[in-house]
């Protein structure tokens, strides 16, 4: 009875939490799509190409855009 007549399972349950909180960590971030890394994430430079390659902006609006 040293423990304090716990044995053991105070290891259990240190794992019980740190497995909830790791889940609780990953469906964060699989809802938020947080594994976008920022080669993944559009620019604003592809976006102008984009809106210029659809006919939204002439060529005017997509250099002077560029240029900014």
């Amino acid at each position: 009875m040293g423990l304090g007549g716990f044995g053991p399972g105070w290891i259990f349950m240190i794992l019980f939490w740190a497995i909830i909180i790791l889940g609780v960590f990953y469906l964060v971030k699989l809802i938020t799509g947080g594994n976008k890394t920022t080669e993944d994430r559009e620019t604003s430079e592809d976006i102008l190409k984009k809106r210029y390659a659809q006919g939204e902006i002439t060529k005017e609006e997509f250099e002077e855009r560029m240029d900014v």
